[in-house]
């Protein structure tokens, strides 16, 4: 029998990084002592105000079907938070909700770009993107971002990149996995290259919430940009709601319309009791976020003081979000083998960055997923295991 290519396109060197994750989950599973922050996944459990009010829904009886593009409420809501953080007011019809924030990009990429586009994506970039734009039959072109100067973007390489085949430039901002959140200037060089071009950007804003001491900046709220910029934006990260599937897209009209044909084939709608819960999360968001935004600025902080003193390791301060990236060039190791020698020894799992893009060799990315002494512990083990590096007979 013979199959579509399609999966084969999705298949790439960065799905596969999640290989380490899904041991730490397996050696969890048996039992055994092992520190799992290699996913973006935290402890703690949402909002209790959250749940309840999908359990009362489930009890009305919301388990029916639901309008394919989502509730007014819930898209009203969306938009709402949407003109608090970017100043910028949008109706109801601009807004789709969707089951994540990855069906949003996989929506966003299917109506922009066809066989024979190419899209722009600074690396490090998160994992799927590449096969998002290859679903659509596009090619994705990285544009290596300057680890030296804390992964921020080469405004110039960006614009080199730029060709006739060029149809839309991807980006997050903050940024998984290096927690970098895009300055207004950058943001400024990349719409005037989309206005030039008459390019699409895809704006994925997830952890916008999660911005530390920079501004966060919505490309869309800039002059001549919301016609033409495609937003993403989730409930997982900043309400730690990652196991619902509750994210939305934000755009002109037209191309909502069309996400919602795309939504009819795939989803059928997102669960009424799920649209319900999610509403409550925009309706204590105010204190919700605040709660997360220090906590995770407090392990943030936690884990930039205690492995900056190891020697061997430079850890960078991000941003926003809740990954920090480590430098492990200075023991030696190739980032493969460091994470997976750390996980055997120390029980620690890391993911690999280099998967994220080329400009992250020589950089492992850590989850702040775990309790603060949890959290700590794993700082240790890593030290520990470091400094035992250092100590071990070198082999040829």
């Amino acid at each position: 029998m013979k199959y579509s290519n399609l999966v084969e396109r999705l298949q790439g060197r960065r799905t596969l990084a999640w290989e380490i994750h899904y041991a730490a989950q397996q050696a969890a599973a048996r039992g055994e002592d092992v520190i799992i922050l290699s996913v973006g996944d935290p402890e703690f459990s949402t909002p209790e105000v959250v749940v309840e009010r999908a359990v009362a829904a489930l009890r009305e009886g919301d388990t029916h079907y639901s309008g394919v593009a989502g509730r007014e409420p819930l898209r009203a809501a969306i938009a709402a938070g949407h003109a608090r953080r970017t100043g910028r007011a949008v109706g109801i019809e601009h807004v789709i909700p969707c089951a994540g924030a990855q069906n949003g990009l996989f929506a966003a990429s299917l109506c922009l770009c066809e066989a024979g586009d190419e899209v722009l994506v600074p690396e490090p970039m998160y994992l799927t993107y590449e096969a998002v734009v290859r679903a659509s039959g596009a090619t994705l072109v990285p544009v290596p971002v300057d680890a030296d100067n804390g992964f921020h973007l080469d405004c110039d390489a960006l614009e080199a990149a730029v060709t006739p085949r060029t149809k839309a430039i991807f980006f997050a901002t903050p940024c998984n996995p290096t927690g970098v959140v895009m300055p207004r200037a950058h943001l400024e060089r990349i719409a005037q290259l989309a206005r030039r071009h008459d390019l699409w950007v895809v704006s994925d804003e997830v952890y916008a919430d999660l911005v530390f001491e920079r501004e966060h900046v919505g490309i869309a709220s800039l002059d001549g940009m919301a016609g033409r910029t495609v937003t993403i934006g989730s409930l997982s990260k900043s309400h730690a709601m990652a196991g619902w599937r509750i994210g939305w897209v934000i755009g002109p009209a037209e191309l909502i319309a069309h996400l919602g044909r795309l939504a009819l084939c795939m989803l059928y709608g997102l669960p009424g009791f799920i649209q319900q819960a999610a509403q409550t999360a925009f309706e204590h968001q105010a204190r919700i976020v605040g709660d997360m935004r220090a906590l995770y600025r407090r392990r943030r902080d936690l884990v930039h003081a205690r492995l900056s003193r190891v020697d061997g390791l430079r850890c960078l301060l991000p941003e926003a979000g809740m990954f920090v990236m480590i430098d492990i060039r200075g023991t030696g190791l190739d980032t493969h083998t460091f994470m997976w020698q750390l996980f055997r020894a120390q029980g620690v799992s890391l993911l690999d960055a280099s998967a994220f893009g080329k400009t992250a060799e020589g950089y492992v990315r850590l989850g702040l997923v775990v309790e603060d002494d949890r959290l700590a512990q794993a700082c240790e083990r890593i030290a520990a295991f470091v400094a035992g590096l250092k100590e071990a007979p070198r082999t040829t």
